[in-house]
């Protein structure tokens, strides 16, 4: 049996008359950049996740960068970032002239470390940016009263967390914004790029609505410098499709964690570990283990899929050399990049490609312990 890590494809099969209603719905309108269906998702989603707005624009990047511009963070100012996430949390504030700061994670919970983030704030830090990596809402009680105590703003990068509840708040709703992405792999994704910035703070709603519009509210009178990043209503359409839909797959993406978790209980893998407070999506499935290349490839052998999240931790990309940071500088990030392994997951993984993974991956252990 072949189990891939992930089947974009029975989401549409699931859904195809209703998708295919969406798609001729849009295009018959004649009607191809934002308008009714945008607006009719954006108020949708935001509804969803307890907000009081929400926009939608092109990716998940530029979500957490045009909230950045519509706060003014920019050279000179500094934002706190996770020192473990995927890269574009740190590409957002580099793209608007700040400085990213990397602060460590728990090293159980794999989210930034509130007790390590005042040690990071210096006279020119604007911002904290907590990641929901995962799935998993990041420590946020905490985190905003941080942030208060700083006069900090606090922007949720929530591209992993879509339904993820933190004491019963959704995430988009936990911060002064969130940005969301719906990148096809997402719990909610599209079927191409797409994402939203979610907020109660009307203004700065208003203002990120003119920023992903070329600045401008009206046609041609541009207020501010503004950028080319619309969510496009045919992808707006789909996600409407999906959205009524997201609590069941999150349901059985929890049901398929746990199903893990039962069988590796006894394993040495080293599991995800979930505080009281925390409600995770399972946007992933990340266990570590020193043995993630041998474990890899008996897996791959064994027709499983599997990937890394990630392999390379922002601070020893190239893409930041001029940071300067060598190997060594935030151990528990390159002890987690290191070590993580995601196993297959997903709404519409069968039971029977569940199980044969745990076979693969208890066989594969034992191999090694003998």
């Amino acid at each position: 049996m072949t189990v891939p890590f992930l089947d974009l494809k029975a989401t549409y099969l699931e859904l195809k008359d209703e998708f295919d209603a969406a798609y001729a719905r849009v295009m018959d309108s004649g009607w191809y950049i934002l308008g009714d269906e945008v607006e009719a998702f954006e108020q949708e989603f935001a509804a969803y996740c307890g907000t009081r707005h929400c926009i939608g624009v092109a990716n998940g990047l530029d979500a957490l960068m045009l909230v950045l511009r519509a706060w003014e963070i920019g050279p000179g100012d500094e934002v706190i970032v996770p020192s473990n996430t995927y890269i574009a949390s740190w590409l957002a504030v580099t793209y608007v002239g700040a400085t990213p700061v990397p602060v460590e994670p728990d090293i159980t919970t794999y989210n930034l470390d509130p007790d390590l983030i005042e040690a990071a704030i210096t006279p020119r830090t604007r911002a904290i940016m907590p990641v929901h990596l995962y799935g998993q809402p990041a420590d946020m009680d905490r985190i905003n009263a941080i942030a208060r105590k700083h006069n900090l703003k606090v922007l949720e990068d929530s591209a992993q967390a879509h339904g993820s509840r933190y004491r019963g708040r959704r995430a988009g709703s936990l911060g002064d914004a969130s940005g969301f992405s719906f990148y096809p792999g997402k719990n909610l994704g599209a079927f191409g790029d797409g994402g939203a910035i979610t907020t109660d703070d009307a203004a700065l709603a208003e203002r990120v609505r003119m920023l992903r519009n070329y600045g401008s509210r009206v046609k041609y009178h541009n207020e501010l410098q503004g950028v080319n990043s619309r969510l496009d209503p045919l992808q707006a359409a789909f996600l409407r499709v999906k959205l009524p839909h997201l609590d069941n797959w999150n349901a059985r993406r929890k049901a398929i964690a746990q199903a893990y978790l039962t069988a590796l209980s006894n394993s040495p893998l080293i599991l995800p570990t979930v505080p009281d407070w925390a409600e995770p999506v399972w946007h992933l499935f990340v266990v570590r283990t020193q043995d993630r290349e041998r474990i890899r490839q008996q897996l791959q052998t064994a027709d499983v899929s599997s990937m890394i999240h990630y392999p390379v931790p922002p601070h020893l990309q190239p893409a930041y050399a001029d940071l300067e940071m060598t190997s060594g500088a935030l151990p528990i990030a390159e002890t987690i990049h290191n070590e993580v392994m995601s196993l297959p997951i997903g709404p519409h993984l069968p039971t029977e490609q569940l199980n044969a993974t745990i076979v693969a991956l208890k066989n594969t252990i034992i191999f090694f312990q003998d």
